[in-house]
């Protein structure tokens, strides 16, 4: 038994000495170390949302974000009255109540909201997630960017949003979109941010941000916060056949929310800051045409008489990249970034000239002081006066005329307003020139409001 024992010692002797001698000697040598280190849960970039804490920004953001209603009238026709009551009798007035969502933005009752929420409205009404009812009033709108200011005066300080960086938010990171969908009032989504500077209109005007929360009607007007339970977006629309929601939803970015917001306060209207320049998206075709090597930025056309691009040297074929800081990868880049900027402020333009880089600092300029040319025609956005006197809420008027084609009719010409280029509306001269660029040789057609009220339809 001994000898037994004695065998087994000397075995397992043995074994640890020939393992000792193979690790020393003959195992592959490696010069890295394994750590093994606990997640880092600092970021919520890149885990899964069970992971992730929505908690907090979502009780931020449900006692700030309210329920909004517009009560509106409109004017109906109704046939059997008529037949009664003859034409007097066969319009009648009825009553439409539409409702969306709000973001307070200061403790003393201010609240952004969609434009198309409380458009046309004669009666808001705003109730908080406390169930608390307030008459509000309208502050200002702009309908461009689809973003209005109420204020109500409530009986106590409010919980209120603050504002994030817009510019900051990258693609995959968590947000929450929270409204109030068909009454349901306090409701929060969870989604990605899918896209940035997103046009759906193909004009460049809209730079949205793209997210797969989401959203359905009466979330017009809520908020788009991210984890922290700042405020990045008001949600503003839905892409869907159905007109419910179906996969991706769209907000106006709080750097373009903040810069209207405080120029409704502070002015009583938007106070628009203009580049002046006018061009093309690069890709490879378009870079191809103009004989240029980049396929990112945006390509200028032409300048805009008396601009800032005039007035500091921007010149056609320049590409802009850059704009301060950010890059532009296209117009919606570029009208975004300038949409957060007032006239008289200096936006350092990099560009790309002759295959070198230079960066020119440009002063914008007020909108209301240039005009725009187009294929022989100069054109300024319609006043207040314009709207009232033709009964219009969009257009273009023709300033002057010095297309060869046309001058014989400039008497008449002058002074109208274009409704439509190409069966687009003529919304604003933003509209106008995009649609027109590049096409000094195309043939396009226009929907015109003349001086004396008629409208004529003009190819050229």
């Amino acid at each position: 038994m001994k000898k037994i024992g004695s065998l087994f010692i000397v075995s397992l002797l043995s074994g640890i000495i020939t393992l000792g001698a193979y690790k020393l000697f003959l195992e592959p040598k490696s010069n890295s170390s394994l750590t093994t280190v606990s997640p880092n849960y600092s970021k919520n970039v890149s885990l899964g949302a069970e992971n992730v804490d929505f908690t907090t920004a979502a009780d931020m953001a449900v006692h700030s974000v309210v329920h909004v209603k517009n009560v509106s009238v409109r004017k109906v026709y109704n046939p059997i009255m008529e037949f009664f009551y003859g034409s007097k009798g066969s319009v009648q007035q009825q009553e439409q109540i539409g409702t969306g969502s709000g973001v307070v933005i200061s403790e003393d009752g201010y609240i952004a909201t969609n434009n198309h929420v409380v458009q046309d409205a004669t009666d808001l009404e705003v109730t908080l997630n406390n169930n608390k009812t307030y008459k509000a009033k309208l502050v200002g709108t702009d309908s461009k960017m689809d973003i209005a200011l109420l204020k109500i005066d409530a009986d106590e300080k409010l919980p209120y949003m603050v504002f994030g960086d817009s510019d900051a938010i990258k693609v995959g990171e968590w947000v929450l979109a929270v409204g109030n969908p068909y009454n349901l009032t306090s409701t929060v989504t969870a989604g990605i941010v899918s896209a940035k500077a997103r046009d759906l209109s193909n004009e460049g005007l809209q730079s949205f941000i793209q997210t797969d929360a989401a959203v359905n009607p009466g979330n017009s007007g809520g908020a788009l916060v991210n984890t922290n339970g700042e405020l990045i977006g008001i949600n503003t629309m839905i892409s869907s056949p159905t007109g419910s929601y179906a996969g991706y939803s769209f907000a106006v970015p709080s750097n373009i929310t903040r810069k209207i917001i405080e120029d409704l306060m502070q002015f009583g209207n938007v106070q628009r800051g203009v580049l002046g320049v006018q061009g093309s998206e690069l890709n490879s075709a378009v870079a191809e045409h103009f004989g240029i090597n980049e396929t990112q930025g945006f390509y200028i056309n032409e300048i805009t008489k008396k601009s800032g691009a005039e007035k500091a040297g921007l010149k056609e074929g320049d590409v802009i990249v850059k704009l301060d800081t950010k890059k532009i990868n296209g117009f919606s880049d570029l009208s975004s970034y300038i949409n957060t900027k007032r006239p008289n402020d200096v936006v350092n333009v990099t560009i790309i000239r002759d295959e070198k880089e230079k960066t020119i600092p440009v002063t914008l300029t007020k909108k209301e002081l240039i005009t725009y040319e187009a294929k022989g025609i100069e054109f300024e956005d319609i006043s207040s006066n314009d709207k009232k006197e033709y009964g219009i809420n969009y257009g273009v008027k023709i300033k002057k005329i010095t297309n060869e084609d046309l001058i014989d009719y400039a008497n008449e010409l002058e002074g109208s307003i274009i409704l439509s280029v190409d069966n687009v509306k003529a919304k604003d001269v933003e509209t106008v020139t995009k649609l027109l660029s590049g096409k000094d040789k195309q043939r396009s057609r226009y929907e015109i409001l003349t001086k004396n009220g008629k409208i004529v339809r003009i190819i050229f």
